[in-house]
């Protein structure tokens, strides 16, 4: 049932700001209204008190309200390296239930990170985070990913990114490679490596 689901944002906090508060907020209210029908918007920065210094990730899990808002310090792990993995699966809504990606995640291998592509050839998303390919100067990013995520928004609307139909070939034709969330901003790869998909 929908009133028994989670959800969460992950928000980060550097030296006590909140990053893109505005989109998270958005997305956390337009997951409430779709799946249980609430017309009350909730404004998170009525609930967070952020550490006063230092990188933390802040990690709010909500139903119909906000349920815990918890600060956890963090370090970014490196990522390199991509297994693609051929999935239908999806994840409109950022749901505490990742169970699905999970194990797609652990048919990684010898990779640092997954890449999901849908069963016609298009790119999707990584386990944890939205992707962009750079081609004649402009960055693209898929049109449909697994989940659109809140620096993917905001490079939209800033006419940073624009939204394509990409599929595995292009990654052979990319000038550029970048992964982006919450935690890491927009992050260009050098020389990414991309494993084939595994069995």
């Amino acid at each position: 049932m929908a009133s028994m689901e989670h959800f969460f944002e992950t928000i980060r906090i550097a030296e006590g700001d909140p990053h893109n508060l505005r989109y998270h907020t958005a997305r956390l209210n337009r997951t409430r209204r779709e799946i249980f029908g609430c017309d009350d918007p909730i404004d998170l920065a009525d609930h967070i008190t952020p550490p006063g210094s230092g990188l933390y990730r802040c990690r709010i899990t909500y139903g119909r309200e906000i349920e815990t808002v918890e600060y956890l310090p963090y370090s970014p792990r490196s990522v390199h390296s991509f297994r693609l993995v051929l999935s239908d699966i999806t994840y409109p809504h950022k749901a505490t239930d990742r169970r699905a990606i999970d194990a797609l995640f652990a048919r990684r291998g010898a990779a640092d990170e997954i890449l999901i592509v849908s069963p016609e050839g298009r790119l999707r998303d990584t386990a944890i985070a939205n992707i962009a390919l750079r081609r004649d100067g402009r960055w693209l990013t898929p049109a449909n990913p697994l989940l659109p995520g809140t620096v993917r928004a905001r490079l939209l609307d800033e006419g940073l990114l624009s939204p394509a139909d990409l599929t595995v070939e292009d990654l052979e034709q990319t000038e550029g490679f970048a992964v982006m969330n919450a935690m890491v901003g927009f992050r260009p790869i050098d020389d990414p490596l991309f494993f084939p998909f595994s069995e």
